[in-house]
């Protein structure tokens, strides 16, 4: 077995980045099964190759695993709670992997598991990631009974020869049911799909946008497909559409989603009045947030500097170490002031309104002089809006949001 290099701090040391006040805090829990690994999913997910269980209350993994697994998000959290205590938790999310592979139960577990140690905000947003599938499906309502107040389906496409094209396990009959199932029991659900997959027509992604929007999603997350190093797509590349076409179908979701009240407000996401991602807003507001699982990520604001942290990625690994006693953590740094101008660039210029330039100086505990040469550099290229009381790409920014990122890059 690999030994790992641990850096411990139950706190970050004094430094030159003092915060006058801590930002809100969210959660963030990993299970890391899948069905299948997608070829172009480069998360932390792992395959589970056994036949799923029949049954709308059974786990889709052995009920033993599913246990231990819990056992251990319980030892890592409550091994965390020095580092949050007396924090309110605004939101969860609970992500993978495939998280719906966990049965109702383990579920209504996990969050009394959460509640029980966290001071969770009253109508805090509670967020499961389910895939299509008629073995999960029956089981949505069971999640919203657990306590789930928001769905995230990872339909893609509802073409089944493109479904086949990026590898994934369900098909269009069982999106079309997922996601009407998921209409008739949460308020609010989100609706992932795809673009320039291989052998996508504009038409093809067209009738997709009809489909979706015929259920009238609340909310609409649009991503275009990338070849992630590390991943099968990456080593055996499909061939995708070229640039010109892949802009014409970003712009076709804009309008289409546009003329149905789905407003984009960050540069993959779609939201009716009030249905916003609260806890991806709180990513991109450069808000705290505490991960606990298999590769979860973390990051914790002090009123001496911000915490970042990462778990072991490998399942067996992550419980053997949190049930042994040993913690969970892989790595373990405090942010160093010139990491703090990219860092917070990186997520706020993703918000299609930007965010006021004073959050920058309560985030990072930074004067907006610590990046005043990169602000120059984008609003000389056009590419940051000339208003100086906000942060805030302009439509060119957002187009050559890569581009406009890592100008800040050069501060650090």
């Amino acid at each position: 077995m690999k030994t790992v290099s641990v850096v411990r701090l139950a706190r970050p040391a004094r430094g030159p980045v003092p915060l006058a006040q801590l930002p809100p805090l969210a959660l963030y829990v990993h299970l890391p099964w899948c069905l299948k690994k997608c070829p172009y999913c480069d998360f932390n997910s792992h395959e589970w190759r056994a036949a799923p269980a029949a049954g709308q209350g059974l786990s889709l993994l052995p009920p033993e695993l599913e246990q231990r697994y819990l056992d251990a998000l319980q030892a890592d959290l409550e091994a965390s709670l020095p580092l949050v205590w007396g924090r309110s938790v605004q939101t969860v999310f609970i992500g993978g992997g495939t998280p719906s592979l966990f049965s109702p139960a383990a579920i209504e577990a996990l969050l009394a598991t959460v509640r029980a140690r966290l001071r969770l905000a009253p109508q805090a947003e509670i967020t499961l990631e389910a895939n299509p599938g008629s073995f999960e499906t029956g089981r949505f309502a069971g999640f919203a009974r657990a306590g789930v107040t928001r769905l995230s389906i990872g339909v893609q496409s509802f073409d089944d020869d493109l479904l086949r094209a990026i590898g994934r396990v369900h098909d269009g009959a069982q999106a079309r049911a997922a996601v009407a199932e998921a209409a008739r029991h949460f308020e609010t659900f989100n609706l992932d799909l795809m673009y320039a997959l291989p052998g996508q027509t504009l038409a093809a992604l067209g009738r997709d946008i009809d489909e979706a929007l015929s259920y009238r999603p609340p909310h609409l997350s649009a991503y275009h497909l990338t070849l992630e190093p590390n991943t099968l797509f990456a080593k055996y590349p499909p061939a995708l559409p070229d640039d010109d076409l892949a802009a014409d179908m970003q712009a076709l979701l804009e309008t289409r989603l546009g003329d149905e009240g789905l407003r984009r407000y960050e540069i993959s996401a779609w939201a009716r009045t009030g249905h916003q991602a609260r806890h991806n807003l709180n990513y991109w507001q450069f808000g705290d947030y505490l991960g606990i699982g298999a590769g979860a990520h973390g990051k914790l604001s002090f009123h001496d500097g911000i915490l970042r942290q990462s778990r072991l990625r490998h399942p067996e690994r992550y419980m053997q170490a949190a049930l042994g006693g040993a913690g969970a953590l892989e790595q373990e740094h405090r942010l160093q002031a010139n990491d703090l101008p990219f860092e917070f660039m990186l997520n706020a210029l993703r918000l299609v309104d930007g965010v006021p330039a004073s959050m920058f100086a309560e985030r990072t505990g930074l004067p907006l002089s610590a990046m005043a040469r990169a602000l120059r550099a984008a609003g000389e290229a056009g590419l940051l809006d000339p208003d100086p009381a906000l942060l805030r790409a302009t439509p060119l920014g957002l187009r050559f949001l890569n581009d406009l990122q890592e100008k800040f890059l050069e501060e650090t």
